[in-house]
């Protein structure tokens, strides 16, 4: 188990990072907006990357690159509300040459609040597509060890 407070962990080939919902989350009855979950997946994500030690400044400064959202699906399957502690897992990593799939599933203890599939697009300073940097994929190799 690899673990940073500020970046979350690495377990049995999973990304955990933690989320506490926050008013500026939830609407006037103390439910999370729905594109909020998009949200914490993002959040997950970006600290996912920095614990890897591809934060997305380093990708621009010293390759040039940068991933972006090319698709997403997500599945709800209960709300979340003001002030729950939940869990944002990020797994089953999928790499090709110039993008990456990622799972993500948001839950409340046992609760399963919602799945997300990520596509990521690598792509230069001109906006096209680039391949990943080989260093950057074997930084993965953890989250792909443990596919299930």
């Amino acid at each position: 188990m690899m673990k940073n407070p500020e970046t979350g962990l690495v377990k049995n080939g999973t990304h955990i990072f933690p989320v506490r919902v926050y008013f500026e989350d939830t609407d006037s009855g103390g439910i999370v907006y729905y594109a909020t979950y998009l949200k914490y997946a993002e959040r997950a994500r970006t600290e996912f990357l920095r614990f890897m030690g591809y934060s997305h400044a380093t990708m621009m400064s010293d390759y040039s690159l940068a991933l972006v959202v090319r698709r997403c699906e997500v599945d709800y399957f209960k709300s979340a509300y003001l002030d729950d502690v939940l869990t944002v897992r990020s797994a089953n990593v999928e790499i090709k040459s110039a993008s990456l799939l990622i799972e993500q599933t948001i839950t409340r203890e046992l609760d399963e609040i919602a799945n997300i599939l990520v596509r990521l697009v690598c792509i230069g300073e001109t906006g096209k597509p680039m391949r990943l940097p080989n260093e950057f994929c074997d930084a993965l190799l953890p989250l792909l060890a443990f596919k299930t």
